[in-house]
């Protein structure tokens, strides 16, 4: 299939408005709030579980009607449908981009397509069910105890063993929902190709009570399957040491059935690998590997909080994506938030984005998307191969709060990069605990921490959007020639996220929010927000360089100087 060409965002009537107003654009939170009493009101919105407070963000009335017809002409809404639909949006790999499937309700109600629709000749729900229906028995066992290791005790720790997508989404979902994981199982992540990673991740495991999980689609990723063979190994050494594995082809066989399962659709290569294949389960290629959280990539987390908290997650997932299909353009979160950055970002010259969970169960929620909008939205090329006509994606960063108040908000706050931030929060957390002793200083006995903690995320909004002004600072007694350093402009954009509690649901909605998010900036700027040729290009030459580093004096010879005095240099410094 081809699609047509993009729309040039720049040649749009909202285009050169948006960039009348920017040029000169002097933004005025204080005044804006002091003369609109609503405004507050009327920048809240609501999705699903999510209330999405964005009237401290740098837009007018007038400047979002611009963006809004913006998202109009560059025919997100069409989009949408178009990718929901199975047509094949992922231009240049001539697929469909289905993620959203992989969240619709198994009874069909009220869905859009209807149940049971066909793409490429395959009936995508029978057959996203039927996977789903396989990881949950399986998971079931797990919990269960019927499924035992080779000595017949039961497992107590999954390994998951993936890279990018197969890592970044379980690892940060299992973070999240820690309080949902059974007692007595434990999940583990390993993903690096640097050995440290998988030594450390098993140096205190019991081999007798640990299942791996290999976790690649072609299971050829060099990463992934380098890692599963240490494991093998690993497993096999073990178990020999404890004297419960005979030196036998046939034991190790056994032994590999017992203690590795597959997520991958390469049964060829997961039989020879050991795995049987009925203990692999798939995915399709129209998920991308960043948007595959929810398939049968997370089967380690379906493990270890249960099939029905992995329901309640799907629904969050697909409440979100319902929001997204059905609210109109002005009053839709994700078509919001996107238009928003691309303001910022296009506009105003925003480079990079904060995203700042006041959530220490989200602490991983940054670096999983990282992975979803840099290696989405990082694109120089249109989806017909043409060059943008305008800068494409931003550097998405951040940590926990309060951590990183003391690490660098100093730059969002006071620095001469516009940085526009998302805080996320939820209003009961997973362990309420309360400061009994207090600390004489302000802290009284009792106080309940989580609202010590909640008063940082309303206090750094409030600081960012709102500053403090020279004439606050000197009404303090400050010296002068201190005033300019205690001044704050204020006016840094910010973005509120508030929830009720971090429940399998909400993190699903969390998820969602940002996948729609990039979608919209994605079609906005005309490009393929699912293809990734930009991560290819380094793993070839890796390979081509790898004989180099083993000291083939051909392959060095060929590499150039920079590359080849690095390469000697290592050599002279390895033991």
């Amino acid at each position: 299939m081809t699609e047509s060409a993009p729309v040039d965002p720049t040649s749009t009537d909202a285009w050169k408005q948006l960039a009348g107003i920017a040029d000169g654009f002097t933004p005025d939170l204080r005044g804006w709030f002091d003369a609109d009493a609503s405004r507050a009101d009327r920048y809240t919105f609501q999705a699903a579980d999510l209330t999405v407070d964005l009237s401290k963000g740098l837009v007018t009335e007038e400047i979002l009607g611009h963006l809004l017809k913006l998202a109009e002409d560059t025919g997100v809404a069409d989009r949408y449908q178009a990718m929901i639909s199975g047509e094949h949006i992922n231009a240049t790999e001539d697929r469909a981009v289905l993620h959203t499937a992989l969240r619709r309700p198994k009874d069909g109600a009220g869905l859009v397509p209807e149940k049971g629709f066909v793409v490429d000749g395959q009936d995508v729900d029978k057959d996203v069910h039927a996977t789903l229906d396989k990881v949950f028995a399986f998971a079931d066992k797990v919990r269960s105890g019927e499924w035992v290791g080779v000595t017949g005790k039961r497992i107590e720790t999954v390994v998951n063993i993936g890279i990018g997508g197969s890592d970044l989404g379980p690892v940060m979902v299992y973070e999240a929902l820690k309080p949902y994981v059974q007692a007595g199982l434990e999940a583990r992540f390993v993903s690096n190709i640097d050995p440290t990673d998988v030594y450390e991740k098993t140096a205190d495991l019991d081999p007798e009570t640990t299942l791996f999980i290999v976790a690649s689609k072609t299971f050829g990723t060099l990463e992934t399957l380098t890692n599963a063979r240490l494991a093998r190994e690993w497993l096999w050494k073990k178990l020999a040491d404890a004297g419960v594995l005979a030196d036998s082809d046939d034991a190790r066989k056994g032994a590999v059935a017992k203690h590795f399962v597959a997520v991958s659709t390469a049964l060829d290569k997961v039989a020879a690998f050991g795995i049987d294949p009925e203990n692999a389960f798939g995915f399709w290629d129209w998920v991308g590997g960043r948007y595959s959280v929810d398939s049968a990539i997370g089967t380690s987390v379906v493990i270890a909080i249960g099939p029905d908290n992995w329901r309640e997650f799907l629904a969050g997932f697909h409440a979100l994506d319902e929001h997204m299909r059905t609210t109109p353009l002005e009053q839709n979160v994700p078509v919001l938030m996107g238009l928003l950055n691309v303001w910022y970002s296009n506009f105003l010259g925003a480079q990079s984005h904060a995203v700042l969970p006041y959530a220490q169960y989200l602490s991983r929620f940054p670096a999983y998307l990282q992975q979803l909008t840099m290696e989405s939205n990082g694109k120089s090329v249109r989806w017909d191969g043409s060059p943008v006509t305008t800068d494409t994606g931003e550097v998405f960063w951040g940590e926990p709060g309060t951590n990183g108040q003391h690490a660098f908000y100093q730059l969002i706050h006071q620095g001469t990069r516009l940085i526009p931030a998302d805080f996320i929060a939820v209003a009961n957390p997973g362990h309420p605990l309360k400061d009994e002793t207090g600390d004489g200083a302000g802290v009284e006995p009792g106080q309940d921490v989580h609202e010590l903690f909640m008063a940082n995320f309303f206090a750094q909004t409030k600081a960012l959007a709102f500053g403090k002004t020279a004439e606050e600072v000197r009404a303090e007694g400050t010296a002068e020639s201190v005033v300019p350093a205690r001044e704050f402009s204020g006016n840094r954009p910010t973005s509120s996220i508030l929830a009720p509690a971090l429940t399998p649901s909400v993190v699903g909605q969390l998820i969602a929010l940002y996948e729609h998010i990039v979608f919209v900036e994605g079609t906005i700027w005309g490009i393929d927000s699912f293809d990734q040729w930009g991560v290819e290009l380094g793993k070839q030459l890796a390979l081509q360089v790898t004989p180099a580093v083993g000291g083939d004096a051909e392959a060095l010879a060929a590499q150039d100087s920079s590359t080849k005095a690095l390469i000697e240099k290592y050599l002279a410094l390895r033991k």
